[in-house]
C-alpha cells in the first residue's frame, strides 16, 4: 500500500510540473552565479557555470515532454532563464573580462546583445510552424540563445587555455559579440536536431560518441568547447544548403498536390 502511495506521489500531475522548472531554476542560479564569479576574476569557473546552465536548459523541457509535464507556465519560465543565463550573464562576464576596457562602446555592446538575445527568444515564443511545413521544425531561425551566449565567450575561453596562435585573441572580442548578436536576430536558418531520428543499429554508436564528449568536457572542458564552437559555425553554412534543399523538396511537394487537385 505504502509502495503504491509513493508511485502515485512520484507520477501525480504537480510533480511532473515540478520536476523540469526546478532544473529551468537551477539554470537561472548557475547564470547569475557565473557574474558572480566573473566580478571575482574566476572566469574558468564562469564559463563553467554557463556551460551547466546550457546543459540543463537541453535537458529542462525534454524531461518535461519526457513526463508530460509540459506547461505555459514552464515555456515562459524557460524563456526568462534563457535570457538571464544566456543573454546577460556571458555578455557580463565578457564585460568584466575585456568590454569594458573600450568604456562607452564596450557597454553600448553588452547593451545590444542583451537587447538582441530578448528579441530573439520574443520571437521564438511567437514563431507556428505551418501543418504543411513541419519540417521547419528541425531548424531556428537565427541561432538559438544557449548557443549565442557561449559563442560570445570563445575568445576567453580559448584566452583560459594554455593554447598560443601567436594572436591577441582579446582584440576580436566586440566584433564577435556583435556578429553573434546580429546572428540571434537573422533569420538563418540553424540545425535545431530536435526530431532526429535515430535506428536501434546506431544507438550504440550514438552512445559511445556522447560518452566520448562527456569525457572530453571532463577532462578537457576549455578546448572541447572551444572546438564545439568552431564545429558549431562551421555547421551554419550546411544548414543554409540543408533548408533550402528542403524547402525547394516541399515547394515541389505542394505544387504537384495542387496540379493533382486542379486534375
Amino acid at each position: 500500500m505504502e509502495e503504491n502511495k509513493k508511485f502515485k506521489l512520484v507520477t501525480s500531475k504537480k510533480t511532473r510540473y515540478l520536476l523540469p522548472n526546478i532544473l529551468t531554476l537551477g539554470g537561472v542560479c548557475l547564470g547569475i552565479s557565473s557574474i558572480k564569479f566573473s566580478i571575482d576574476g574566476n572566469y574558468n569557473l564562469a564559463v563553467t557555470l554557463i556551460l551547466f546552465a546550457a546543459i540543463l536548459d537541453a535537458l529542462d523541457g525534454r524531461i518535461a515532454r519526457l513526463i508530460k509535464g509540459t506547461s505555459e507556465f514552464g515555456k515562459e519560465l524557460d524563456s526568462l532563464t534563457d535570457f538571464v543565463s544566456f543573454g546577460i550573464a556571458p555578455v557580463f562576464v565578457l564585460y568584466f573580462w575585456e568590454l569594458s576596457n573600450y568604456g562607452k562602446l564596450g557597454w553600448a555592446i553588452t547593451l545590444i546583445y542583451s537587447v538582441c538575445c530578448v528579441l530573439r527568444l520574443a520571437r521564438f515564443n511567437l514563431t507556428k510552424v505551418d501543418e504543411n511545413q513541419e519540417w521547419k521544425k528541425n531548424f531556428f531561425e537565427g541561432i538559438p540563445s544557449p548557443a549565442g551566449g557561449l559563442l560570445i565567450l570563445m575568445p576567453l575561453i580559448y584566452d583560459l587555455t594554455d593554447l598560443n596562435i601567436g594572436f591577441d585573441i582579446k582584440i576580436l572580442t566586440p566584433y564577435l559579440t556583435i556578429a553573434i548578436a546580429i546572428l540571434l536576430v537573422s533569420k538563418i536558418p540553424t540545425l535545431a536536431l530536435k526530431k532526429i531520428s535515430i535506428s536501434p543499429k546506431t544507438t550504440v554508436f550514438l552512445l559511445l560518441g556522447i560518452g566520448i564528449i562527456f569525457i572530453a568536457l571532463l577532462f578537457y572542458t576549455l578546448k572541447t568547447l572551444l572546438a564545439f564552437g568552431i564545429i558549431y559555425l562551421l555547421s551554419i553554412p550546411v544548414s543554409i544548403i540543408i533548408y533550402n534543399n528542403q524547402n525547394k523538396k516541399n515547394f515541389k511537394k505542394i505544387s504537384d498536390e495542387e496540379h493533382e487537385d486542379i486534375l
